[in-house]
């Protein structure tokens, strides 16, 4: 009875949510929910009225290759009735990680990844003529905006053509790098270097659902992957020109990581925000990162990108928001 009361709820909230204004000025973004808990943080993100919302992965944490048990999931996660709250006051859009995905740390081997995907369509209400419809993957890209107020937000699948990582046998590492390894795979990158050339937005977010900066911890990032991180900063080099921010989950702490690229004109900003329902407790929160700007942050978080663009150019402001309480902000001017 309480499962076929659920699919009636959600049923009837199959939106994209909320059209948002023609110029971004409130942006949220998140991962690593758990519908099973309690205490989500939808209240705490419609407080800061945002105009659209990012999923950054493990939207839910279904870890399975029943398809059946992961809708029920999904929809479980949609009847959340502040969830639909959301929905109704603003756009939402988003990604995948590994639990939602299927499989914990999964990559290009998980068997139901096309099935997991039909379900992921589905429960981000993508309409039947999106181009994501007609790729393997579920990487996709938005341009909101008008004129010279334009942002593009790039959302990259790091599961479906992701290579195998190594596992470390190194106490306190969970992998080392594959040297040869891909994350992206080449329609992907092809894909991307297209939306990165094309761009005519004053602002370009990637959002990435593992840390592409951080790169000192031994769990899943870019850095098992050198030879696609090299890539993807040689892409950035070569359009450097297109303003990047990365936007990034999985980890469950808060962090913003930052480096200096040669041959980029400015810092990469890598604003980690995860997650939704928990984290780390205090005894893991003194792991390294020698990119790190300020502190590691452990409550339940969201991050809120905030653009003013009264100025000669656009200003961004990026916050780490917990309940009722900011946890981090760095001003960033966007030239």
């Amino acid at each position: 009875m309480k499962q076929a009361f659920i699919l009636m709820l959600v049923s009837s909230f199959f939106s994209l949510g909320a059209q948002p204004s023609p110029v971004l000025t409130r942006i949220a973004f998140g991962s690593c929910s758990d519908e099973d808990l309690p205490e989500q943080m939808w209240s705490e993100i419609i407080r800061q009225k945002p105009q659209l919302c990012i999923w950054l992965g493990d939207n839910i944490y279904g870890d399975t290759h029943n398809m059946d048990s992961m809708r029920l999931q999904y929809d479980h996660q949609k009847a959340d009735l502040m969830y639909q709250q959301l929905l109704k006051v603003s756009a939402v859009i988003g990604t995948w990680d590994d639990h939602d995905y299927g499989q914990n740390d999964g990559g290009k081997f998980y068997s139901k990844k096309k099935e997991s995907k039909v379900e992921f369509l589905r429960f981000m209400a993508v309409p039947v003529d999106d181009a994501m419809r007609n790729h393997e993957g579920v990487y996709n890209s938005h341009v909101y905006g008008t004129g010279k107020k334009k942002i593009k937000i790039i959302l990259l699948d790091t599961r479906y053509f992701r290579d195998t990582t190594i596992k470390s046998v190194t106490p306190g590492r969970r992998y080392d790098p594959n040297p040869t390894g891909d994350v992206l795979g080449e329609p992907q990158w092809t894909w991307l270097e297209r939306e990165i050339r094309n761009s005519k937005a004053a602002i370009q977010i990637i959002g990435s659902s593992i840390q592409f900066v951080a790169n000192d911890h031994g769990y899943e990032k870019w850095g098992n992957f050198p030879k696609a991180r090299q890539r993807m900063l040689d892409l950035l080099v070569k359009y450097k020109g297109k303003r990047i921010i990365i936007i990034s989950g999985d980890r469950h702490i808060a962090e913003v990581s930052k480096m200096d690229v040669p041959g980029l004109p400015y810092s990469l900003y890598d604003i980690t925000s995860s997650g939704l329902t928990h984290t780390w407790s205090s005894t893991m929160a003194f792991e390294k990162n020698q990119c790190r700007v300020g502190k590691l942050i452990i409550e339940k978080n969201f991050g809120m990108i905030l653009v003013d663009w009264s100025g000669k150019n656009p200003m961004v402001t990026i916050e780490i928001r917990g309940k009722n309480d900011v946890l981090w902000d760095q001003p960033t001017i966007i030239k």
